[in-house]
């Protein structure tokens, strides 16, 4: 297995588990303040990327072409509600719900290649499925209200590899193009705060370069999932994708005493095997092929 590949995906996944403490450390700041920024930021720190990778003319041809354009715009606008519910949730005190909303995710992805691309499903993939189901309906029930955090979530990241399969580009191109759909919104979000006298970003040294920073630690955890994702096994990654809500789950409970109550044991035992079950078959399938081509 390709050794670099395997720590920038791990390391993508590790950023990505730790960034509850980022938001919570700009919990001052609104979540649609933070979120404003966060599109700005990144959208200056791609375009600096692309200068240096001289792959502008790869992002300016990539504009030119209306389905393209059409489909990564709305795919920046799905993953900016994304960034905005994850915000939201963490700074509300919700870490552990999101923290479900992502091992909820990989089954979504199954019932979309199912709806959207017609792919079949073996009998322990609709194990899995099932799993999972009965692990939110537990929730619902027994925790009292309908897990809406992590549906909304699981939902939109599925919605947006959906959206990004129509159309393969490489990881830099299309997040630029993602940013730079809802980057006129944020700007005019950012610039009527301003002159109302609401924006915080001047409040602090310490608040002025985390918000700046909300750019860096946006790209630089999806390059390096572009990066490693390409040198090993898909199965690999689906493995490795559990360490992100794992991370999110341990902070939440230990680090910001959010309740992890017997309700939530029980249904995230039933999502926690349908993550087992949907790994250890891709496993299974990434066996069976290696055993044909050999």
């Amino acid at each position: 297995m390709n050794k670099s590949g395997l720590i920038a995906t791990l390391a993508a996944y590790v950023i990505w588990g730790l960034l509850p403490i980022y938001w919570k450390l700009l919990a001052s700041v609104s979540s649609e303040e933070i979120l404003a920024h966060r599109i700005v930021w990144s959208f200056i720190f791609l375009m600096l990327l692309l200068y240096v990778q001289k792959a502008l003319p790869k992002f300016a041809g990539a504009l030119k072409n209306p389905f393209t354009r059409r489909l990564f715009f709305l795919n920046g606008l799905i993953i900016s509600m994304n960034w905005f519910i994850y915000i939201w949730a963490v700074n509300h005190n919700f870490i552990v719900e999101a923290s479900l909303g992502y091992y909820i995710n990989p089954i979504v992805s199954i019932i979309f290649g199912v709806f959207f691309f017609r792919e079949k499903l073996s009998r322990i993939e609709w194990l899995a499925i099932v799993l999972a189901t009965i692990g939110v309906l537990i929730l619902t029930i027994g925790y009292g209200k309908f897990p809406w955090i992590s549906l909304a979530l699981a939902f939109s990241f599925g919605f947006y590899g959906v959206v990004k399969k129509q159309r393969p580009l490489e990881s830099t191109v299309s997040l630029t193009i993602e940013t730079l759909a809802p980057l006129p919104i944020a700007i005019l979000f950012l610039g009527y705060m301003g002159i109302s006298g609401q924006e915080t970003f001047t409040s602090s040294g310490f608040v002025t370069i985390g918000l700046v920073l909300t750019g860096v630690i946006t790209a630089v955890p999806l390059l390096l999932f572009g990066f490693g994702a390409q040198r090993i096994p898909f199965t690999v990654v689906g493995f490795l994708q559990f360490v992100a809500p794992t991370l999110s789950l341990a902070i939440g409970v230990l680090l910001y005493d959010e309740p992890f109550t017997r309700t939530h044991l029980i249904a995230f035992t039933f999502i926690w095997s349908a993550a087992l079950v949907f790994t250890l078959n891709g496993l299974l399938i990434r066996k069976k092929q290696l055993r044909k081509v050999a």
